[in-house]
């Protein structure tokens, strides 16, 4: 034996316990961290195949018709809405439509009580 070398002693048998202990833990840890990977990694690929079939046309030239005498108070743009504030005569009314397509979404209407 040179002096560049080290002797290893073994291990006690308390010290092979714990060394068999850490190394089953570290087996826990590296499966779960496997699993976890593999659980992102397939709800991203499900996500991305999900949504292809789906993908929105452009919109192109839409025309809205209004209720006579209607007036536009208002428009503004909510997440992927477009929200579109009408006077109807005194009656307000919200309409929204989707912002990729200009479908409509939905509609709100206001009222004084009688």
């Amino acid at each position: 034996m040179t002096m560049s070398d080290t002797a290893v002693p073994e291990p006690t048998p308390e010290q092979a316990v714990l060394f068999a202990r850490v190394r089953r833990m570290m087996l826990i840890a590296g499966l779960t961290t496997a699993l976890a990977i593999c659980a992102v990694l397939i709800a991203v690929g499900y996500r991305l195949f999900k949504s292809e079939g789906r993908a929105a046309e452009p919109a192109g030239d839409v025309t809205a018709t209004l209720p006579k005498g209607a007036k536009i108070v208002s428009t503004g743009v909510a997440g992927d809405r477009l929200v579109v504030t009408l006077d109807l005569g005194g009656i307000i009314e919200i309409r929204t439509f989707d912002a990729r397509t200009l479908k409509p979404a939905g509609r709100l209407k206001f009222a004084n009580e009688p």
